[in-house]
């Protein structure tokens, strides 16, 4: 898996998604409404037992993708988005390498955004698969 960071998107996502930034999580080439790419390095300090990062850092991973998608899929006058529901299904384990959170839409609403999202190892290997919806905030207080 070869995809290189977009440092302009990475600023734009640490400055929308502070959690990213703590992370360590970088945007890649593909930043779009058709699609957002998110780059996660292994760590241990990120990891349960046996090295194995830990879910809720995959999570996040793909959470933070699928939330970017859908801010970049926002109607006009939109304030912003949240996760209202996920789905996520663990299929392999990662222990190291560069992770890959690759998020797509599924459908875009006036009310809510439902993203997809295929999280891969370094090897290109499927380590979870996430569906989420997402909810558009119309303003303040939403």
């Amino acid at each position: 898996m070869l995809v290189r960071v977009n440092d302009t998107s990475t600023q734009f996502l640490h400055e929308r998604i502070p959690l990213c930034a703590m992370l360590g999580i970088r945007a890649g080439t593909r930043f779009g409404a058709d699609g957002v790419a998110l780059l996660l390095d292994w760590s241990a300090e990120m990891c349960t037992g046996d090295g194995m990062l830990h879910g809720g850092i995959l999570m996040a991973l793909a959470d933070s993708a699928g939330g970017m998608c859908a801010y970049l899929n926002l109607p006009p006058g939109a304030a912003g988005t949240a996760t209202i529901e996920s789905k996520t299904n663990f299929l392999r384990a990662v222990r190291s390498g560069t992770v890959m959170a690759l998020a797509a839409p599924l459908h875009i609403g006036s009310r809510t955004i439902v993203v997809e999202t295929d999280v891969r190892d370094e090897s290109g290997s499927l380590a979870a698969k996430v569906i989420q919806t997402q909810i558009v905030l119309s303003g303040a207080g939403s």
